[in-house]
């Protein structure tokens, strides 16, 4: 049976790669010159499009799932 999903964008991407290289939704942020909720809105479009969760937060830390 075919996926109907959409690709993620490679930007949507990169951000993810950009949080696991970097260990944070900040650090992520200041890399890429954009705001921690515009990367947050984005790992939240990228999760939704994958339809899976990449990423546990809590208020201090960032892991990514298996």
């Amino acid at each position: 049976m075919p996926n109907n999903r959409p690709l993620p964008s490679l930007d949507d991407l990169l951000t993810f790669i950009v949080i696991a290289r970097t260990g944070g939704f900040r650090a992520a942020a200041r890399r890429l010159g954009v705001s921690p909720s515009t990367v947050s809105e984005t790992i939240s479009r990228l999760e939704a499009e994958l339809g899976v969760a990449l990423i546990i937060r809590t208020t201090r830390s960032v892991h990514l799932t298996e």
